[in-house]
């Protein structure tokens, strides 16, 4: 896989020419493949490329507002390559392209650095200065400068649009399953497994402690039916997120435990897919009420991921 960064003079453009699709892309959901499958497939000639931003806009625009977000980068890279993308173009969006002219932000990424013949975009796109630039802006500066643009309908599912935001919610209020009709695979959070204090494999439920990326979007503190990738391979598994009150914590943990392994994760890089919400975290009166609620939890998680997969 390629990817552009930095000053676009420098990018290698593809010979032939370039579809491009623009948009963050976080999370990569239904709607964004929507978007992306809108490119011309590899009988065109075409390189497919998807551009995006290694920082989401509104973290300069409104750093207050700023999401937090559904995939990490790297995550990202995966997603759009499994999605049919040949090469990336991450854009670092910063005060001197906020206020880039459209007609600028056309010549220099599209035109110069891609060799852009087709483009692809969200209804709604905007870009430029201000945000001046709209699908017809865009339409128009193609129509000059030898591309054409396709503007894409916002995917819906049911009687709602597909959107990041509405994404989010979903996995905040713990509704994995919501969130996974949007994005078209289970909402993911990733990291490396952490020492602990050791407590689960005392009572004959290793956990493994993630210690996952900051900006990425939190699901509701309880407990779920996971999946969890580990070198490649998924197992079943159940999390606990949240404080862990039994034992008066403070400090919010993801803590897994792999159902079907008890290999040791210290150290490893996992990825936890959420698939369902078993309850809320709660206080238990007893270590013993808790490792009852624990082995009911497991009985749970693997009746969910069985019904997943029958």
């Amino acid at each position: 896989m390629i990817v552009y960064q930095g000053d676009p003079a420098a990018w290698e453009a593809p010979e032939h020419g370039s579809a491009v699709a623009i948009g963050v892309f976080d999370g990569v959901h239904l709607g964004h493949r929507r978007v992306l499958s809108a490119l011309p497939g590899g009988n065109s000639g075409l390189t497919r490329v998807a551009m995006t931003f290694g920082t989401h806009p509104a973290a300069v625009l409104a750093p207050d507002r700023a999401p937090t977000r559904l995939s990490t980068l790297k995550r990202r890279f995966e997603l759009l390559e499994a999605s049919g993308i040949d090469r990336i173009a991450v854009l670092g969006f910063d005060e001197s392209m906020r206020d880039m002219a459209s007609d600028e932000f056309v010549d220099r990424f599209l035109v110069e650095g891609l060799n852009t013949r087709f483009v692809a975009v969200g209804t709604g796109f905007r870009f430029g200065r201000y945000a001046a630039g709209t699908t017809d802006t865009l339409g128009d500066l193609g129509a000059s400068r030898g591309f054409r643009v396709e503007v894409v309908e916002i995917a819906r599912h049911e009687d709602e649009e597909i959107r990041s935001t509405l994404i989010r919610q979903r996995v905040e209020s713990g509704d994995v399953e919501g969130a996974a009709s949007m994005l078209g695979r289970p909402y993911e959070m990733e990291g490396v497994v952490v020492p602990g204090d050791g407590r689960g494999r005392r009572f004959g439920v290793p956990t493994a402690n993630v210690s996952f990326p900051a900006v990425l979007t939190v699901p509701a503190e309880g407990v779920y039916a996971v999946v969890v990738g580990i070198d490649g391979s998924d197992h079943a598994g159940v999390a606990n997120l949240g404080i862990r009150p039994t034992f008066d914590g403070t400090d919010r943990v993801l803590e897994v435990h792999v159902l079907d392994s008890n290999m040791n994760l210290y150290g490893r890089q996992i990825r936890v897919g959420f698939v369902g919400r078993i309850r809320e975290e709660r206080r238990f009166a007893s270590v013993d009420e808790l490792l009852t609620q624990i082995r009911s939890d497991i009985s749970a998680a693997e009746h969910i991921l069985d019904e997943q997969t029958s």
